[in-house]
């Protein structure tokens, strides 16, 4: 019997999955050499069952809850930035499908280990026809398309004259779209984030899910919608999910850090052994104190996200900005500890096969997605303290 086939206490998730970090290690190199997560490694991750944490229960999945969740993606994210960044996504992109019609459900969720990829950049164009919508267009930074099942691809819906356009999250096979390969990048390289391209598909009204009344709270699942666990702010979801793409590799980076420094000495100097000078004394108790402050802040949000789930998921304004500079700011901090880490690892780091290299542009490709920018979600928090509006509704 597979490993995702049996009762998941959320213990035994993570420790399965923690299990697996010495193969997602071994293939961390090949990843990010093929662009995409290796066959091996995507097997083994569906059958410890990562990827039902967000499918339903009545089709088999686990509904885990968020701090389940940061600590299984975590684990992932520290054998392999760019693994972990592919699970997160594809995680919750299955909450999200979760959301949808039922009907649409029945299909998504008939294999309960199924993988979903999507998008959010509204690239692609949806035209209402008969029974639903044809999409055509591109849409990049499709994480993990090459190894999905579906889709959710993000179209422009014209609403007619005197009204704004329609942002639609639409479900479609993978079968069905084209992929470019153009995935080319020197950060999370091994997420295989190519464009995903539709070319006339049909997409029926079920598998349609408008993104604007979702911001407000509301979807079209009747079997979901009386579940607390899916009335959780998918965006703030997302910070806790991205909290674990870069708490894993800091905390990767600085036990590597701790083996390096007994191993070398620092060149030019009188020091033959890197642990005993003092300058390295100052860097790891700041690199190890950054990524304290980051697990702080992230186990308070998702604290609060957890305990919100019990009492309606009643957030106010301000509470939602915060969680999303909190976020930013955990991102920042994991990068201001690697890039210490890595300016002090000596020039030896710098070869391909040195894993706190690739955290280095790892973290530094995560702090640049748009939803996670520090300084972005700083400011948000900043016009939402100074008493005004927050000028987006992505909250």
């Amino acid at each position: 019997m597979a490993a995702s086939s049996v009762p998941n206490p959320d213990a035994e998730l993570v420790e399965r999955v923690r299990k697996l970090q010495p193969l997602i290690r071994s293939h961390a190199l090949r990843t990010e050499r093929e662009r995409r997560v290796t066959g091996e490694v995507i097997a083994a991750l569906t059958d410890a069952g990562v990827h039902r944490m967000n499918v339903p229960r009545r089709y088999g999945g686990y509904q885990s809850s968020a701090r389940t969740q940061v600590e299984v993606l975590s684990e992932v994210s520290a054998a392999c930035g760019s693994t972990g960044f592919t699970a997160l996504i594809q995680a919750g992109c299955a909450f999200i499908a979760a959301l949808f019609p039922d009907e649409a459900q029945d299909e998504i969720f008939a294999d309960p280990d199924v993988r979903v990829s999507g998008t959010l950049v509204p690239k692609a164009k949806a035209r209402p026809v008969d029974g639903g919508y044809v999409v055509d267009g591109t849409s990049p930074f499709a994480t993990g398309c090459q190894d999905s099942d579906w889709h959710l691809l993000t179209a422009v819906a014209e609403s007619g004259e005197g009204h704004p356009p329609e942002l639609l999250w639409t479900a479609v096979p993978m079968a069905e779209l084209d992929v470019l390969d153009d995935w080319h990048v020197a950060g999370l390289a091994g997420s295989g984030s190519n464009s995903v391209v539709a070319r006339e598909v049909h997409v029926p009204a079920h598998r349609v899910l408008p993104l604007g009344p979702l911001l407000g709270g509301s979807f079209p699942s009747r079997l979901n919608g009386a579940d607390p666990f899916y009335g959780m702010p998918v965006l703030l979801l997302f910070c806790a999910w991205t909290a674990a793409g870069a708490l894993g590799p800091a905390r990767a980076a600085l036990a590597e850090f701790g083996e390096r420094i007994r191993q070398r000495g620092i060149t030019y100097t009188v020091y033959g052994r890197q642990h005993e000078a003092p300058v390295t004394h100052l860097q790891f108790a700041e690199a190890a104190m950054k990524i304290s402050s980051a697990e702080l802040l992230t186990a308070d949000y998702v604290s609060l996200i957890d305990a919100r789930v019990a009492d309606g998921n009643s957030y106010t304004t301000e509470e939602r900005a915060r969680i999303r500079a909190q976020s930013g700011y955990v991102a920042r901090l994991c990068k201001e500890a690697v890039d210490l880490i890595g300016s002090a690892s000596g020039a030896s780091s710098l070869r391909l096969d040195v894993p706190v290299q690739r955290a280095v542009r790892d973290l530094n490709a995560l702090n640049l997605h748009s939803f996670v920018n520090p300084a972005a979600n700083l400011e948000l928090y900043g016009r939402v303290l100074s008493g005004l509006d927050a000028g987006t509704p992505f909250l």
